[in-house]
């Protein structure tokens, strides 16, 4: 169930084939494909202004593993 909530918030995931989705909550497709994890921000930014987006993260750093989200 998507709420009101959930409008806000766009995800940024690396894909299989190294190309990067922007999705919404709960969605079957992806919103817009880029090459880049910089240009899926952007377009996420473009496509919601005022949404929480929440980027994958691709690799170990010291604040956090491959499987957490980060704030982009």
């Amino acid at each position: 169930m998507t709420g009101k909530k959930d409008s806000n918030n766009l995800f940024v995931e690396r894909r299989d084939d190294k190309t990067y989705a922007v999705r919404k909550p709960d969605s079957e497709r992806a919103s817009a494909v880029t090459q880049t994890q910089a240009q899926a921000i952007e377009r996420a930014k473009q496509m919601n202004p005022n949404a929480a987006v929440h980027v994958e993260r691709v690799r170990t750093t010291t604040s956090g593993k491959p499987d957490k989200w980060r704030k982009g």
